[in-house]
Order: structure tokens, then C-alpha cells, then sequence
């Protein structure tokens, strides 16, 4: 049995039966999932020794009548959708950082049977909101399908980006350390490194440090993100890698 089919059968239990009626004339969450899928193969990125990492957070726009409708099924129906993701990257082997979360939105201006999906690596930093069950590892845990999600990777290896000095360095000279954790680029209050540069949006891109590699994400911004003169949704990045956002240039260095 597909994943597809997995999930349709998971919904008529989760509707009690009532799984026509409710789904008749709004946008079907099969479609949702489908979308979700492209998302995530359209999201790829290629990490240190060949993993692929695809986004883990995925929040669903839905226009203001499919919303209404799916309210008292949103909560469960977000949890069957992140369950049969999870199901589907497990099968395609590859990697995810911390567990597939789903939120259902509102999106207004849309029209009935039309939805949006927005997909991100996630990883529990900057007051996002948290999974449904239990905020995602520190780590890239892989999902196995018998087994779930393993547990946190050991230390970083000897020598690795964990145990040196790791940074970005401005076209300006400016040098911005990074911790492990998020850290949002930006020129809004929100961003955790603000750049004072036109071309750069509010919330621009995220790095997102485990202690052994950084993955760089566009935060859906006006102008887009560049990497080595190619533009990027998300990538790991190499020593000397050259960011692009804005009119500004940011280096990427890993010290020692």
C-alpha cells in the first residue's frame, strides 16, 4: 500500500465515516500531500557525504471557505499529513532536521479550492512554533521506516566545523560569528544579524548550525539568496562559500 493510500485510509477513521460529506466541494487533503511531496523534492539539498536534506516544516495556506470547513479536523488532520511526509522522506531515503511538522493557516485572498504550500528546513530556533508532539533534536536524525527517527548523531568528528571557530565574513570586513542554533539575516527587528542594506527583506535567510554543518535557507525573500553566483532555497555550506543577498557579500569561514 502507497503512502497515498495510507493516508486516505487514515482519514476516513479520522472523520468517523463522514469522509465525502466533509472533504465534498474543498480542497482535498490528498492534494495537500501531493503538493507537499513536489515540495519537498523541489527543496533538495545535498549534504556532507551524500545525505540529502529536504524541509521538515510545511505550512498549508488554505483559502478563508476550506479553512472554515476543515477547522474541527485541522489539528488531526495536520498530524496525519506530517506522519505520511515523514512516511514518504523515510521511503526516498532521505534527511530531515527533526521531526515533519505541519501548520494549517488561513490564507486569505485565495480561492476556494486553490491552497498554498511553504516549505523550510526548521529547526526549532528563534520562537518558531514547535512540532505538534515534541520540539525536533538538535541534529540530522535520519528517519528510518521501521524504526522512526534515530536518535542524535555522536560529537562532531575531530577537526570538524564543531570544533573550530565558524563565521561569516562581510565584504565591508565586518566578521559575524556563529553559534550553534538559528541565526535569521535580515534587516528587520527580528533578524538576529541585521544588515542595513536595501535589497536585503526583514526576515532573509536562516543558518542553521547543529555543530557540524551549516545549512544556509532562503526565508522566501523579495531578491533570493546566492551562493557561488547560483541561486539557492537551501544548501549546506563549504568553507569560502559567498553568500549573495542584497548588495552585500557574506563569506563563509570555518577557522583552524
Amino acid at each position: 500500500m502507497s503512502v497515498l493510500q495510507r493516508f486516505e485510509k487514515r482519514l476516513e477513521g479520522l472523520v468517523e465515516g463522514a469522509f465525502a460529506k466533509v472533504f465534498k466541494g474543498v480542497v482535498h487533503p490528498v492534494e495537500i500531500l501531493n503538493a507537499m511531496q513536489r515540495e519537498a523534492e523541489a527543496h533538495k539539498a545535498i549534504l556532507a557525504g551524500g545525505r540529502t536534506l529536504v524541509p521538515n516544516r510545511y505550512v498549508i495556506d488554505l483559502s478563508p471557505y476550506d479553512h472554515s470547513r476543515l477547522a474541527p479536523y485541522a489539528a488531526a488532520l495536520a498530524q496525519e499529513l506530517a506522519q505520511s511526509q515523514a512516511e514518504f522522506i523515510g521511503e526516498q531515503s532521505w534527511t530531515v532536521y527533526g521531526d515533519v511538522i505541519v501548520e494549517i493557516e488561513r490564507g486569505d485572498g485565495l480561492d476556494t479550492g486553490m491552497f498554498r504550500v511553504t516549505a523550510e528546513v526548521y529547526t526549532g530556533g528563534d520562537g518558531a512554533p514547535q512540532s505538534y508532539e515534541q520540539p525536533p533534536p538538535p541534529a540530522y536524525p535520519p528517519y528510518d521506516q521501521q524504526q522512526g527517527y534515530a536518535g542524535p548523531p555522536g560529537p562532531p568528528p575531530q577537526g570538524g566545523p564543531g570544533a573550530r571557530g565558524v563565521r561569516l565574513m562581510a565584504n565591508d570586513g565586518r566578521t559575524y560569528p556563529l553559534s550553534i542554533g538559528s541565526t535569521v539575516i535580515g534587516r528587520g527587528d527580528q533578524a538576529n544579524l541585521r544588515l542595513p542594506d536595501v535589497g536585503i527583506s526583514r526576515r532573509h535567510a536562516r543558518l542553521d548550525f547543529d555543530g557540524a554543518q551549516v545549512v544556509l535557507t532562503d526565508l522566501g525573500s523579495t531578491n533570493g539568496t546566492m551562493v557561488n553566483g547560483q541561486r539557492v532555497s537551501a544548501v549546506a555550506l563549504n568553507p569560502g562559500d559567498m553568500i549573495q543577498i542584497g548588495t552585500t557579500t557574506l563569506t563563509f569561514r570555518v577557522d583552524g
